[in-house]
This record gives structure tokens, sequence and C-alpha cells, in this order.
């Protein structure tokens, strides 16, 4: 037989005929455009679930698109809430910040300011807390549970609700972040949330509680870190009032 019939694969009875030439085709690169029918035809056939398919989906299109010239997605938007804003107003003097699944650090107060200080992550013009733990060198000291904390931000990624976006930022920071990044993208392995212990630069040593709160109108979230002791607390205190 020089056809592949994906329905008899997959049991779905418009599932397309792909000839064994075509199929050849795409697996060496000579046809970059396949239809959508085809695409989801393939991934059926590969058992993929269906974030996966979403991807397969949307690495087809930026290809496609890379060969007409169509551009490619652009970063997310960066913008708060006015009254989110006002929310980290009112948190102050907590620690506090405005993030994605991505990782951007969109909006925060001034003791997160002062509790991340040297650390290298508000240094960047767009800061981002997933750039920074796989790509700063200073990140693995300041995080004692660098692997833990790095778990949760390659899952955070994978659940970002859009794909367009979270594969942009991921084509972007592979190459930057190597294995220690690739090896945990595709894990999916729920990470476990414990105590954020951090080493500042100062010499200060911090153990945090951290809540998460989805601000879903906007695929945002509100997270909130508190001292689980007295001794981290004067040290957040001690922190806020040293010169930056």
């Amino acid at each position: 037989m020089n056809r592949i019939r994906l329905k008899q694969a997959t049991g779905a009875s418009q599932a397309p005929d792909i000839s064994i030439e075509y199929l050849t085709r795409i697996e060496q690169g000579r046809d970059r455009n396949p239809s959508i029918a085809v695409v989801n035809a393939l991934a059926d056939a590969l058992s993929r679930d269906p974030s996966e398919r979403n991807r397969v989906r949307y690495l087809s299109k930026i290809i496609a698109g890379a060969c007409s010239g169509h551009a490619q997605p652009a970063p997310p938007r960066r913008d708060v809430r006015p009254s989110v804003l006002e929310t980290l107003r009112v948190l102050e003097p907590g620690i506090a910040m405005v993030t994605n699944r991505l990782g951007d650090v969109l909006a925060h107060t001034s003791a997160f300011e002062s509790v991340t200080s040297g650390t290298g992550l508000l240094d960047a013009d767009n800061p981002n807390l997933t750039r920074c733990v796989f790509t700063d060198a200073r990140a693995r000291k300041f995080f004692t549970d660098w692997d833990d904390v790095a778990d949760e931000q390659a899952f955070d990624l994978w659940l970002a609700p859009s794909v367009d976006n979270s594969e942009w930022f991921t084509t972007e920071l592979a190459p930057l972040a190597g294995l220690a990044f690739a090896r945990r993208l595709n894990c999916h392995v729920v990470p476990q949330r414990g105590v954020l212990r951090l080493n500042h630069p100062s010499g200060c040593r911090l153990e945090l509680l951290h809540e998460t709160l989805d601000l879903s109108a906007d695929a945002r979230q509100l997270v909130v870190f508190l001292p689980v002791d007295e001794r981290t607390a004067q040290a957040v205190e001690q922190l806020r009032h040293r010169p930056h």
C-alpha cells in the first residue's frame, strides 16, 4: 500500500488518508504547510494529549508563517489594570508582585524590590523570573532550593493559557537556558510548592510562604510572600531600610 489510513489508528471517521510520499515530504521538511486536518490526524496517530496537540498546531503555524514571511507572535502585553496596581499599594509594606505564567514581573511592591535587590532580577528592562532562574548564575545562590524553584517556573510555563505566548518565550529561552530548562519543560510533574528559602546577597537568610491569587480576567497572578517567622520579618524590615 502507498497510503496510510490514519483513521484506522485513531478511530476517527473523517481523518484524511496520507500517502507515504506526502508523509516523507513532511518528515524531510519539503512540505511546511500541512492542513489543520493533517496536523490533527498526525497528532491523533501519535496519541498526543491536548496540550501537546496545541503545541504541534502552533509550531506548524510559525513554520508556515516563517516560510510565507508572516510575522511570528509578539510578546505578551505587560500592562496591569489600575485596580490591581491599587491593590499592590494597599499591600505595602508587604512583599508582593504581579506576574503571569511566563514569569514576567509586571508590577511589585517596594518590599519585593528590597528582597530581590542585588540578585539581578529587576535589572532588566522587562524583568522575568523564569529567565533569571535559568540564565543568571546569581539565582543559584539566591534560591536555596534552586531545583525546586526551577521546577515550579518550568511547570507554570507549561500551564500558560496562551500557547502562542508560551511557545514564543520557550523558543527564545531554550538556547540560553540549556539542558536544565529543556529537561524540565516536558516533565509535567506538579512541583511541591513549599517554603521559599532565600540567601540574600546582603547575608540575610529569608524563609517565605507564598500565596498565589489568580486574576483570571487578564491572565495574571498576584503573588504575596509572607515571612515564616519573626527572624525573617525583622530581616525583611532591615532590607527595606537599606539604601539600594
